[in-house]
């Protein structure tokens, strides 16, 4: 067993985020220091040494903004990528899940952050630019692209029903400028819109989602499609359906996305940008499917807690997510992107209890189960704990193996902070 090492000692919060917190040499963390919670109050962005416990502030907020949720490109010179909230807020506008946005910093060309996401909420609004907030930015593994999920201002004025979650994609390289008729809208150096579909009100027993959530790139270059072609660019979501009973229904989705990037601006059956009484749409050439059917087993659907998102080998073949089995346990599942039946991978006697990530080698996932941090083989289901089980387990917020497959990341509560810990994997 590895046993672990605690690297943040002093009394305030250090929280990781669900994916990509290591830089590329796999020598640094990226955490934000939100309190344990849902209070978004952290003002810096940091990181921390592994091995000499070094801290380097990355950012600090300014003008009552506050930042978090911090993940990191696999560029050998890393960017970040995180949440900022408004500047100078009031009461009028605060942060909220409509009132956020993504900012890249490069610390290679600026000490200061670039807005990712322009924001435009008056008429006509703008093809590129966001009318909302933007929430758990991922860049793609080559780093062209970021995902995120988002919620809209313009719908949440007009009818809270409406302001559906949703995934979206940033694009770099297509910067968006805002018409900033309202003194809150800003410029964006990417090109913005939602891949996603979804409904207010669902059709019981259709396709149909009212919430997309909890996304995740599918493969370092993709999935290899039923016929043998590469679909490059897909996301894996959960997408909430109404079962035949009319209950909610989380399932496994796949949004496949185009090559060109100029198809990316060319809208479908509703304008990319939205309108006054309706959210922005996806583009023409993105298509949405539906992957797994679970309604008829004795515990369908995907789980929401622990609180999970898709994630997808190296390879792209094998979508994991988590689901009961049939004694009502928590047990890790695998699915193809192409569609099929669901697979069992993990079949431990007590329910899995936290987010996880994929090892490098696609062989193994990083999660945590019996309060202890654990490798899971997919292949056979056997567990290798590489902590000690506690009486009280780690944060199941986030477990995430870095890029060399030396080491797992985690959180545990201490005197009521979460500090950061690592621990060795072995072959």
């Amino acid at each position: 067993m590895a046993g672990e090492k605690q690297l943040t000692f002093d009394a305030r919060g250090h929280q990781l985020t669900n994916i990509n917190v290591w830089t590329a040499d796999s020598q640094w963390l990226a955490y934000d220091v939100r309190p344990k919670g849902s209070e978004f109050s952290g003002a810096t962005i940091e990181r921390i040494n592994i091995v000499t416990g070094e801290v380097e502030t990355l950012y600090q907020a300014t003008q009552g903004a506050h930042v978090g949720v911090v993940t990191v490109s696999a560029d050998a010179a890393p960017r970040y990528v995180f949440i900022h909230g408004p500047e100078n807020p009031d009461d009028g506008w605060k942060y909220d899940f409509h009132h956020r946005r993504g900012v890249i910093l490069d610390p290679k060309a600026s000490a200061t952050p670039v807005t990712l996401d322009a924001f435009d909420i008056t008429e006509p609004y703008t093809a590129g630019a966001l009318r909302g907030g933007s929430h758990v930015h991922v860049f793609s593994p080559d780093g062209s692209r970021v995902s995120f999920t988002y919620n809209d201002h313009v719908m949440h004025e007009y009818d809270v029903a409406q302001d559906l979650r949703n995934v979206g994609v940033a694009l770099a390289d297509s910067p968006v400028l805002s018409a900033k008729k309202h003194p809150r809208e800003y410029d964006g150096s990417h090109f913005c819109l939602l891949v996603s579909q979804t409904t207010a009100t669902p059709r019981a027993g259709s396709d149909e989602i009212n919430r997309a959530y909890e996304e995740g790139w599918i493969g370092q270059q993709g999935y290899l499609k039923a016929d043998g072609e590469r679909q490059r660019w897909a996301l894996a979501f959960i997408g909430d359906t109404l079962s035949e009973n009319g209950e909610k229904l989380p399932e496994v989705f796949v949004v496949d996305l185009p090559d060109d990037v100029q198809d990316y601006q060319q809208a479908g059956a509703f304008p990319l940008q939205g309108t006054a009484t309706r959210l922005p749409a996806p583009p023409a050439k993105v298509r949405q499917r539906r992957i797994t059917f679970t309604g008829d087993r004795d515990f369908p659907g995907l789980v929401s807690q622990p609180r999970h998102w898709l994630r997808a080998s190296p390879d792209g073949s094998t979508i994991a997510f988590l689901m009961k089995d049939d004694h009502g346990i928590v047990q890790v599942w695998g699915v193809s992107p192409t569609g099929g039946e669901p697979w069992q991978i993990s079949r431990a006697p007590s329910a899995i209890q936290s987010a996880f990530n994929w090892h490098p080698d696609g062989k193994r996932l990083a999660l945590l189960c019996d309060n202890s941090v654990m490798l899971l083989t997919v292949a056979n289901g056997d567990m290798q704990r590489l902590t000690e089980r506690t009486d009280v387990p780690p944060s199941g917020d986030a477990v995430v193996v870095s890029p060399d497959g030396a080491w797992v990341a985690y959180m545990r509560e201490i005197s009521g902070f979460n500090q950061l810990f690592v621990t060795a994997v072995h072959p």
